[in-house]
């Protein structure tokens, strides 16, 4: 999950890399969402910060963070993950 303010938007540049792994490893493996913080109560802990925070979920649990546009780190995560 993409989540991001609204000021800001979703982060357009990792996009690419998100096609990318998921047509390595197909479609129903991997699951790509946004989700505007200021607008879900649930996610306000990462509201007022200025960088892109992807949130990975497995089996309805958050299992990890990746904090920044940091491409080979997030690969790794979801990778990891997966």
């Amino acid at each position: 999950v993409d989540a991001f303010q609204a000021w800001c938007g979703p982060c357009k540049t990792v996009v690419d890399l998100f096609r990318k792994i998921r047509n390595e490893v197909g479609s129903d493996l991997l699951h790509f969402a946004v989700a505007e913080v200021d607008s879900i109560d649930a996610l306000e802990k990462y509201r007022g910060k200025c960088e892109p925070v992807f949130l990975f979920y497995a089996g309805g649990e958050l299992v990890a963070v990746v904090r920044g546009v940091n491409g080979p780190l997030l690969q790794k995560t979801i990778l990891a993950q997966l």
